[in-house]
């Protein structure tokens, strides 16, 4: 970028994150090296305010899309494991019809010596060895799993992802949206202890005695405290009228739950002129002409820092506001501060250090954690599933909400992107073992998130919505794409769709996913031990010299007729009381070992 003006970029096509990028200007080299992302407009995202001038540096497979698009080539999809496991035994059963089928054609032949006979009885022999019913069982099975799950607002693309989610042993989640609610929404306020400015012809200055801060309790209908009004006012001011910004939306609903007529707040005052966030300031101000008199209100909000500095607080105003932010920043709050000053005249400042500002407040702003989050993690852990929450938010937020979620990430369960990009695959597939909580994490990682966690023996789910997240989505066993504010990338990319995007549905699939595969093996077991006097009786009447009891056709009448029909039944059978509170089968054993045998 360069040249611009309150330039804010949407980037959740590219990063998944909501929240609206702001681009500063700066020079720099026509080469991609030199550019940062805070200086860079990128392809395929939405510019949502201000206006700029821009110089190519890259297009096409050089482009951050594009980069992506070779990734996603470079990538196949997983196989699933049960169709693993089924390989393993139809190998198993196709080499034991095999011997089987030619010990009878030659035992027969040499018996009876009607070598055409000897040939209807090995090939009778043989289908009946040969379970071809488990075709249409895992074909039909799963498709009536996939119509379960869309009433559970689950999306099945592939259908062998369905099982594969009973297996999972590693669920890597996204924090916004998926373990959020996707929504900025002011949650706590504080107030330095001093005299609040006044609102030109509106009420007088509101004192606070000492420091007061407020949590907000949107379900109590009780009113704000005066003390905190102004801040809440200078908040709305300092945004634009109908704000598309989250953390702006968050104001404004704030103002309308608390204060009185916040719908024609000030709508009789006129803007009279704004400045947009700089390099060298991350704060931005309105001049407001009010309705009676000549001054002028400015409303300013921005980064603490900024605003601190604006205001020329004094050390122990400084400290105080230090100390508030950190509190507010423990908590996982994103925290932005509220000055508020007069001016009079009509020669602008060229910066808004020339205004004369007092500082107001600050306001903590988070993402809610779903209600339903908690227990949805205490079920995947009594599954034996582990929940890795990944996130590009600060490790503070990230470990605020992982513990509001029920994550205990422990001495050693987080990991930050920095971390990551010093390790070697070997050590991050070491490291993934006891992680739980990935803050700070670039877009490109992810995908090596899920190859050391591949890589490491798990079956791995893997949630995400941005274009960035379709390799990791392609390459993990399970991709889960949000559906309602997916990209339609990732969507492809992936496996299942939540059409609600909502982390509660993914552990309603698993529980159904251990349902469905325990119904198919249920009905497989049914099978082979149809399958087990179908081939006594090809077999033996012919060794003992009887006529011959099963030709190929009554078999594949049996096979493809009355066995299907009959283990259809198990596709209803309730899910078993421990479904949920078993750990994960184990891919690598088969499907059937000597006890189902037996």
């Amino acid at each position: 970028l360069i040249q611009g003006t309150e330039v804010q970029a949407d980037e959740s096509l590219l990063t998944g994150e909501p929240l609206p990028v702001d681009k500063m200007v700066a020079g720099f080299d026509a080469t991609h090296a030199a550019a940062s992302p805070e200086t860079t407009v990128y392809s395929g995202t939405l510019l949502v305010r201000g206006q700029g001038l821009a110089r190519v540096i890259a297009t096409g497979e050089h482009s951050e899309i594009g980069r992506i698009g070779q990734a996603l080539g470079g990538l196949s999809l997983e196989t699933s494991p049960l169709k693993q496991q089924m390989a393993r035994l139809v190998k198993q059963l196709a080499l034991l019809a095999l011997f089987a089928s030619l010990f009878l054609l030659a035992a027969s032949g040499l018996m009876r010596g009607d070598w055409l006979a000897a040939l209807l009885a090995a090939i009778a022999l043989a289908m009946a060895l040969l379970p071809q019913e488990f075709t249409v069982v895992l074909t039909v099975i799963p498709a009536l799993g996939a119509w379960r799950l869309s009433r559970q607002n689950v999306l099945t693309r592939r259908i062998a992802a369905i099982e594969t989610l009973g297996a999972t042993s590693v669920l890597c989640a996204d924090k916004t949206g998926t373990l959020t609610e996707n929504r900025m929404t002011v949650v706590e306020l504080f107030v330095p202890p001093r005299q609040t400015p006044a609102l030109p012809g509106g009420e007088g200055a509101r004192p606070c005695a000492t420091a007061d801060r407020l949590s907000i309790d949107y379900a109590n209908t009780a009113t704000l405290p005066e003390c905190f009004h102004t801040l809440v006012e200078y908040s709305i001011l300092a945004s634009v009228t109908d704000p598309f910004d989250p953390m702006e939306k968050a104001f404004h609903q704030l103002g309308q739950h608390f204060l009185q007529d916040t719908e024609h707040l000030h709508r009789d005052w006129t803007l009279m002129q704004t400045y947009g966030l700089t390099p060298e300031l991350r704060a931005m101000s309105h001049v407001w002409q009010a309705r009676v008199g000549d001054a002028h209100v400015v409303a300013a909000k921005g980064a603490p820092e900024a605003i601190v500095d604006l205001c020329h607080l004094d050390s122990a105003a400084q400290a105080r506001v230090a100390d508030a932010v950190e509190a507010m920043a423990a908590k996982g709050l994103r925290v932005l501060a509220v000055a508020g000053g007069r001016f009079d005249g009509v020669d602008w400042p060229a910066i808004e250090h020339d205004f004369d500002f007092e500082f107001i407040g600050l306001l903590g702003l988070a993402d809610p954690l779903r209600a339903e989050i908690p227990k949805a993690v205490t079920e995947a852990h009594s599954a034996g599933i582990r929940v890795v929450m990944i996130t590009g938010d600060y490790p503070a937020t990230a470990l605020a909400i992982a513990a509001q979620a029920g994550l205990q990430p422990g001495p050693n369960g987080l990991l930050t992107g920095d971390e990551l990009a010093h390790l070697t695959d070997a050590e991050l597939q070491q490291r993934m073992g006891s992680v739980r909580v990935c803050a700070r994490i670039a877009p490109t990682q992810k995908l090596r998130i899920v190859q050391a966690l591949k890589a490491a023996g798990e079956v791995v789910a893997m949630t995400g919505d941005g274009v960035n997240d379709a390799p990791a989505l392609k390459a993990a066993h399970v991709g889960v794409a949000m559906g309602a504010r997916g990209t339609d990338v990732a969507r492809e990319a992936a496996s299942i769709v939540l059409l609600d995007d909502n982390f509660a549905s993914i552990v309603g699939a698993v529980r159904l996913g251990r349902r469905i595969f325990d119904n198919l093996r249920k009905s497989m077991s049914y099978i082979l031990a149809v399958h087990m006097p179908i081939a006594g009786m090809a077999l033996l009447p012919v060794l003992l010299g009887w006529p011959t009891m099963l030709f190929p056709l009554h078999i594949a009448f049996l096979e493809l007729v009355i066995d299907p029909a009959c283990s259809m039944v198990f596709e209803n059978e309730p899910a078993e009381s421990d479904v949920m509170q078993r750990p994960p089968r184990d891919v690598k054993q088969p499907l059937f070992g000597g006890m189902t045998l037996g």
